[in-house]
């Protein structure tokens, strides 16, 4: 192989110059979550599904009455205190963190 020419300083700058040039990297925005729009009073529509079809859930918290109808959690909270006064849902277990309920069935078996 025969030995390479030399190079002037001027194009030797310029090599290192076009050579450093590559786009900086961009940080990915993450992944955002979709916004629940949940409502926060009854409308009559959703009372009348909460009287009608939740006691017939199996197992009935706030956060399944949150996702299936669409309501926040304090307006669930709500929902469930309506259902046990009229007797619809009874309590299986109380904690401060998580209560779950169920449908009333007769407890004399």
């Amino acid at each position: 192989m025969p030995p390479k020419a030399p190079e002037s300083k001027a194009s030797k700058a310029a090599k290192a110059m076009a050579g450093g040039k590559a786009k900086k990297k961009k940080w990915s925005k993450g992944k955002m979550k979709e916004k629940a729009n949940n409502q926060v009073l009854f409308e009559q529509s959703t009372y009348d599904k909460l009287i009608a079809e939740v006691p017939k859930y199996k197992m009935i918290t706030v956060s399944i009455l949150c996702d299936r109808l669409r309501i926040t959690c304090s307006l669930a909270r709500k929902g469930i205190a309506i259902l046990i006064a009229q007797g619809l849902i009874r309590p299986v277990t109380m904690h401060a963190k998580q209560s779950i309920y169920t449908r009333a069935t007769n407890l004399d078996e």
